[in-house]
């Protein structure tokens, strides 16, 4: 009788999985030492990342996966990847150690909503003492108000994590009897808020706006960007730039209109694109199986992209899409574009084709070096 193949898989998935265990314990004992590297860049006033360092360690795990006979990049791919989770370790150690928070007050409007939940969480391991007000159940173990218009707004930094509409109103409510703390929004957009922010300063308030350009699944700020619009208050805009000082973010600072004007391409432009391109899809009569099966790596990433933002909330993006000032400007560029392209295809005109990939070219390189 030949041999039965299951049980000779049986002890080689045994001895895969022991492989697994001990590639785990690996990863963890080289987590641990990488906190205690961000320790000591901590004491000696290191930044955590070096990315000389990070360079050297790419360069040596791409020669050993190569030493062992495995392609360069996997080497590259494993090592990025402990990288980061390196990186987010030492963040969060950071975070905690220098946080600004030493039991200090805050309240976050709206603290139940995705955003709101992200700044409850960050404000806490920065150790303040952090309570919500909304109307939906929030995080476990945390003060929830339900309406913040029933409460003495006596916090040090009073965060509105609500909608735009809904923040607008807050805001220009606010006026009335401004807050003694420190205010901001967090708000994809400024120019439905521009009423609400003058009036609460104008009032005497000690209010900023920001916008974290990330998602509220984010861990690891390194590479992300947090923005930060002065409304005539620069001690409150220092302070919520305090906030953000002990991780790896970006900080940029810029006026109102400069903000709206730039996300109606950065937001605007990127998210119509997808919402363009799955609308195309979906109302091409093929099916997505199908168009699977002939998928190419450019279609593929785009998919990939479109469908992260198909899962996006649509009343944000509406608003995105609605409430900005300048939001028919990129939606004009992107259509003219689209015409542009369509009659260079018609005419059937290579020396047009390839000027408007030649001038995206030397656009792209141009970003690339900044």
């Amino acid at each position: 009788m030949p041999d039965d193949p299951r049980a000779r898989l049986d002890p080689l998935r045994h001895e895969l999985g022991q492989i697994d265990r001990e590639i785990m314990a690996l990863v963890a004992r080289r987590q641990a030492v990488a906190q205690r590297i961000g320790q000591v860049k901590r004491d000696a006033g290191i930044p955590t990342r070096d990315y000389h360092q990070e360079k050297d360690v790419i360069e040596r795990a791409r020669a050993s996966a190569v030493e062992h006979g495995l392609p360069a990049p996997l080497g590259e791919e494993l090592l990025l990847t402990l990288i980061r989770g390196s990186l987010t370790a030492q963040e969060k150690d950071t975070v905690a150690a220098t946080g600004e928070g030493a039991g200090r007050s805050v309240l976050v409007i709206g603290g139940a909503g995705h955003m709101g939940r992200w700044f409850v969480r960050y404000l806490a391991a920065q150790g303040f003492q952090v309570e919500i007000a909304d109307p939906r159940d929030g995080p476990d173990g945390i003060v929830n108000h339900r309406d913040w218009r029933s409460i003495a707004l006596d916090h040090e930094l009073i965060i509105v994590a609500a909608p735009m509409p809904a923040t607008a109103a807050i805001l220009e409510a606010m006026a009335a009897a401004p807050p003694r703390g420190v205010v901001f929004d967090v708000g994809s957009l400024k120019s439905p808020l521009r009423r609400g922010l003058h009036a609460l300063r104008a009032a005497g308030g000690r209010v900023t706006s920001i916008h974290p350009m990330f998602g509220p699944d984010t861990e690891l700020l390194s590479g992300r960007h947090v923005i930060f619009v002065d409304v005539g208050a620069p001690d409150a805009t220092a302070a919520a730039r305090a906030l953000f000082e002990p991780t790896m973010a970006t900080l940029v600072e810029m006026d109102l209109e400069s903000h709206d004007r730039l996300i109606a391409y950065v937001l605007g432009l990127s998210h119509a694109l997808n919402i363009a391109f799955f609308t195309a899809l979906a109302e091409s009569g093929e099916a997505a199986p199908r168009l699977a099966t002939l998928s190419s790596t450019t279609f593929d990433a785009q998919l990939g992209v479109a469908a992260r933002v198909a899962d996006e909330h649509p009343d944000l993006y509406f608003e995105i899409q609605t409430l900005n000032d300048y939001g028919t400007e990129s939606l004009a560029a992107l259509l003219y574009a689209v015409e542009r392209l369509r009659s260079v295809v018609r005419a059937n005109d290579l020396d047009g084709f390839r000027a408007l990939m030649t001038r995206g070219q030397s656009y792209l390189k141009g970003r690339a070096k900044r």
